[in-house]
């Protein structure tokens, strides 16, 4: 069994459970199904990959934890770390009271802790509740979580407050004869609205245009506000807003990653369209970045976490709605077991209001 699938009222995840990657994930609304995450062109299509690829590239799909994020450059690992790339075990799968709630573990250990993956899912909450778990070890690591989704009609985002957002300082693909970018590196703007582009002037972040074929990367921190973190994306062709929230403490930067054609090598090859990674993360670029002294850092910003406690966990929300309004809220903010929209179209829909730890603090 490659893949699992569970099931809540009007909502249904699937595991693949070789690289743990979510397969699939529909969200019923009324007579639609939304269905918010991406899955690469070539993980069904039966072609022939480059053999160097690593086994997370080959199956990408959905959202996977990243431990390390990027270079695992401290322990050998492959990109983003064993999580991203090798096995998981069901441990547990059954009905909770209104929901489903499953549990995997990784087969790999990590920096020597066990990780755990926890599924929640509640009837007619249309989210993925998400919990990983590590057990143990020693050392730190950094994570973050890698939710893709992809537009066909491009979209506009929107964001919870952030001081700023960065660049590295070189982009994914500098040879022109392999891809390109459309941001300055680095560049640094605390203006989401007007970023340094690569060939002066400025560029919106919040609008995903179709016609930019791009490859780009940057990271935004989050600003102090007291709330969750979010993201929330507006597909237009879709007709669907697209949901990510976080706990600032536990996760404090949100990466993004703007896939457009931008790479012209296999497996690639300018057909990975429409992609945006939200990359919601505690971590530099790099095992061993994240551990060192790294520019978040002289930020203020925590980029791992430490291991041999008895326990590290953090959560993470993925969901999507039908689109009201034309566009992106506002806010967002959640409480009395509802997730609140404010905007052109307010809205509000059931959501799990304490299972972020909001107002907690998180694990060092």
């Amino acid at each position: 069994m490659d893949t699992v699938t569970i099931n809540a009222k009007g909502i249904s995840v699937s595991l693949d459970l070789t690289v743990g990657h979510i397969a699939d994930m529909i969200i019923e609304s009324g007579a639609r199904r939304l269905k918010p995450l991406h899955r690469a062109p070539w993980v069904d299509a039966g072609e022939t990959l480059p053999p160097d690829l690593p086994r997370g590239t080959v199956r990408l799909s959905g959202d996977f934890l990243c431990a390390p994020f990027s270079r695992s450059d401290v322990e050998e690992a492959p990109l983003h770390g064993w999580p991203a790339n090798s096995a998981w075990d069901v441990v547990d799968s059954g009905a909770t009271d209104g929901g489903w709630r499953a549990v995997f573990r990784l087969r790999h250990k990590v920096m020597g802790a066990s990780v755990d993956k926890i599924f929640t899912l509640r009837d007619d909450h249309p989210f993925l509740y998400q919990e990983h778990v590590f057990s143990g070890g020693s050392g730190a690591i950094s994570v973050a979580h890698h939710p893709m989704t992809a537009m066909k009609g491009g979209g506009r985002l929107a964001f919870s407050p952030k001081r700023f957002a960065a660049t590295p300082a070189d982009p994914l693909e500098p040879d022109p004869a392999r891809g390109r970018f459309m941001l300055a590196y680095p560049g640094r703007s605390s203006d989401l609205g007007h970023f340094p582009a690569a060939g002066g002037g400025t560029l919106d972040l919040a609008d995903y245009r179709m016609d930019d074929r791009r490859e780009d990367f940057l990271t935004l921190v989050e600003a102090d506000h007291g709330g969750p973190g979010w993201t929330a994306l507006a597909r237009q062709a879709e007709d669907d807003l697209v949901l990510v929230l976080k706990n600032p403490a536990e996760l404090p930067v949100t990466m993004l990653w703007f896939s457009n054609g931008g790479r012209d090598y296999a497996p690639w090859s300018g057909r990975h369209l429409g992609v945006l990674g939200i990359e919601d993360g505690r971590t530099a670029v790099g095992h061993a970045a994240s551990l060192g002294d790294n520019w978040l850092k002289r930020e203020g910003v925590a980029t791992a976490f430490a291991l041999g406690q008895d326990r590290v966990s953090f959560r993470h929300v993925i969901g999507a709605l039908p689109l009201s309004g034309g566009g992106p809220p506002r806010a967002i903010t959640t409480a009395g077991g509802h997730l609140r929209l404010a905007g052109a179209a307010a809205s509000e829909v059931p959501f799990d209001s304490e299972f972020l730890r909001i107002g907690q603090p998180a694990a060092r």
